[in-house]
């Protein structure tokens, strides 16, 4: 395989996190369902920013916390993604750049203001979250450049973005460029009802090949093979993909690949605060792995100890050296 400039590219929602605490009682009142990711419009997003209490905000979506995670492990990173040129757009660059990412996707000068997502954490640290596209789903095939895909080992793609039809195309674009550059690509289905909206499709990219890696939860899974058996929708995963990992929260995760199947435990948390970016932290973990020829029981302990990192405080991004971290646990030399 040829020298690549960055061992992740990831491509996804250019969004801003708010996040506050708030009690069940809250979401009843907005008519919010507990756990759930729903699309709203600007006219709605304004509304739950009046009502809810004080708030936290932060550079956020879901495959730009993978690569921030990413670089935090010490993998060199960029991010595909796109913002407005706002107060929240420079915001979000800034944040992710100093982060050590490469961003270099240009802000849109016209149409919709830059994403952000309201995210809401009960007690028992669970997230709600209400997003408004806004820019992010602006992302254009002509904002895929072919040489920095090329020179990416590995995609990263974020189901949550497949669908805006410009913003399909450019996944489209980007995986095409790096197969041809003898590059893998990897997706994460992002959510069971993203799943329930593009299930064939999902389905398609990964039985063609177009995707070589998959990223789900125990709920997206069951999604796409509409099935409440775990095991049954294991074995159909296995027929429709080579390499797929699927996490079960404190049962940790399991890593399927031609050969074998690896079950790999959690890392303990004393207590959850917030579940937010849990699953995007846990692929960070993984593909650093991947990035570095590791077994795929040290990928899934890296995945594994990345996502116990940002449960355990307000946010989605890590608040110490994942790095660090690794090298404390024995993961990295």
């Amino acid at each position: 395989m040829p020298f690549a400039r960055y061992d992740v590219l990831g491509i996804g929602n250019a969004i801003v996190d708010v996040i506050a605490r708030a009690d069940e009682d809250f979401l009843l009142k907005q008519g919010m369902h507990k756990g759930r990711m729903e699309l709203i419009d600007e006219r709605r997003a304004e509304a739950i920013y009046d009502a809810m209490g004080p708030a936290v905000e932060v550079s956020g979506g879901s495959a730009a916390n993978t690569i921030v995670g990413l670089s935090s492990l010490g993998a060199r990173a960029a991010f595909v993604g796109k913002v407005k040129d706002d107060i929240l757009g420079r915001a979000f660059g800034h944040d992710i750049r100093s982060a050590g990412v490469a961003f270099d996707t240009p802000p849109a000068s016209a149409g919709p203001s830059t994403g952000r997502c309201y995210v809401l954490v009960t007690p028992d640290g669970e997230r709600t979250m209400n997003t408004y596209l806004g820019a992010a789903q602006d992302l254009h095939p002509d904002d895929i450049d072919a040489q920095t895909i090329g020179a990416s080992a590995i995609i990263y793609l974020e189901g949550y973005l497949w669908d805006p039809k410009h913003a399909k195309d450019a996944f489209l674009k980007a995986a095409k460029i790096a197969h041809d550059a003898d590059r893998k690509v990897a997706l994460t289905l992002s959510d069971a009802f993203c799943v329930d909206r593009w299930r064939d499709e999902f389905l398609e990219l990964m039985r063609s090949r177009t995707v070589d890696l998959i990223f789900a939860n125990e709920a997206e899974l069951r999604s796409l093979y509409q099935t409440s058996d775990f095991d049954a929708a294991v074995k159909a995963l296995r027929a429709d993909i080579e390499v797929a990992v699927v996490t079960r929260s404190e049962k940790g995760c399991i890593v399927i690949n031609p050969e074998d199947i690896e079950v790999v435990p959690a890392f303990p948390v004393e207590r959850v605060v917030d579940t937010t970016g849990a699953g995007d932290l846990f692929a960070a973990g993984f593909l650093s792995g991947v990035a570095r020829g590791a077994d795929d029981r040290t990928c899934g302990r890296l995945g594994a100890m990345a996502a116990a990192e940002v449960i355990r405080h307000l946010g989605a991004r890590p608040e110490t050296s994942l790095k660090d971290l690794a090298r404390e646990n024995g993961l990295v030399d």
